[in-house]
């Protein structure tokens, strides 16, 4: 077998090389660093409010609303961060880039939102078992007014999150809906509090505690992708059916044997292996390469690096599309 690089004819240049894909990262990982700092912004303000309005509306659940707002802040923040460093260029130290930081910045990100579930669902129960004035009116109108702002967040940054393909961002997302679904259990407390009178004040807590049960399912929810994007996972069956098809697109390939795609971050690096004529010469062969790799870039341009391997063609090879029929 011979591997055969992109280089002088028919491939893009070393100048070149790259430019389109990591413009496109750097466009979606713009686009993500600003709803993480709109979200940022957001969450310092109400978390303040509901602070203030937990501690003089003797609301434990508004005060632990303020603490995942205050775990939002820090959430908003590492995301920024893990999509500004994901875009760095690819060095000595880091040959395929620095993309691994933004599935990093998701699992940082979701065990914050598991440490502060178990942190409110601890101090919920010693509310619950410590006697308490039931919480004040006005913290309901607070709260309402948290819920429909978290929930238009949560919307506009997941819609952000799956068009950039970021699952950190999309994590910033769910971090935004738990706000928003503590806030609500929070209020329903505090109504059935207010409503039921003396004996009643603990289902203000039993609402925390409810809340802090969802927002450890979210912070697993969240998890597993990211897990998944650092183990190397293969991304979805239709981007693969489309690098496949890019490289059938070149003339001269007559087979793809094999095709391996990982994402790292935001981008896509391919592994594959192409068959074509036995009798090419090597110097012809290498230009296939270069048409293999300037192809699939061009119809996915997530994709940050291209391996192309050239293999002869022999009839009674198994094709990729056999390799996975029979995988599966």
């Amino acid at each position: 077998m011979e591997k055969a690089h992109p280089g002088r004819e028919g491939a893009p240049s070393p100048a070149s090389r790259g430019r389109d894909g990591e413009g496109d990262l750097r466009d979606r990982a713009g686009r993500g660093m600003r709803s993480a700092l709109a979200g940022l912004v957001t969450n310092a303000l109400l978390a303040l409010a509901k602070l203030l309005g937990g501690i003089l509306g003797n609301s434990y659940a508004l005060v632990a609303d303020a603490l995942e707002s205050t775990l939002d802040i820090f959430s908003s923040l590492i995301v920024w961060g893990g999509l500004r460093i994901s875009t760095r260029s690819a060095d000595e130290s880091f040959p395929f880039g620095y993309g691994k930081a933004e599935p990093l910045a998701t699992v940082v990100v979701s065990f914050l939102l598991l440490g502060g579930a178990v942190a409110i669902a601890v101090q919920a129960v010693r509310e619950i078992v410590t006697p308490h004035h039931a919480p004040a009116p006005f913290t309901l109108a607070v709260l309402f007014g948290v819920i429909f702002i978290k929930e238009f967040l949560f919307r506009r940054v997941f819609a952000v999150g799956q068009e950039v393909e970021s699952a950190a961002v999309q994590a910033d997302a769910w971090h935004h809906r738990s706000d928003a679904i503590t806030s609500a259990a929070a209020a329903v407390g505090i109504a059935v509090a207010l409503i039921g009178g003396p004996g009643w004040e603990q289902a203000d807590d039993v609402a925390a505690l409810v809340a802090a049960a969802v927002i450890f399912a979210n912070g697993v929810r969240i998890l597993r992708p990211a897990v998944a994007d650092l183990m190397d996972h293969t991304p979805g069956r239709a981007v693969v059916d489309q690098i496949h098809a890019a490289a059938m697109a070149v003339p001269e390939v007559q087979q793809v044997e094999t095709l391996k795609v990982r994402r790292s971050g935001l981008g896509l690096y391919v592994d594959i292996h192409v068959e074509a004529d036995p009798e090419m010469p090597l110097r012809e062969a290498h230009v296939v390469s270069g048409k293999v790799k300037t192809s699939i870039r061009r119809e996915v341009p997530a994709v940050l690096g291209v391996l192309v391997h050239m293999e002869p063609h022999q009839k009674e090879s198994p094709s990729f599309g056999e390799h996975m029929s029979g995988s599966g």
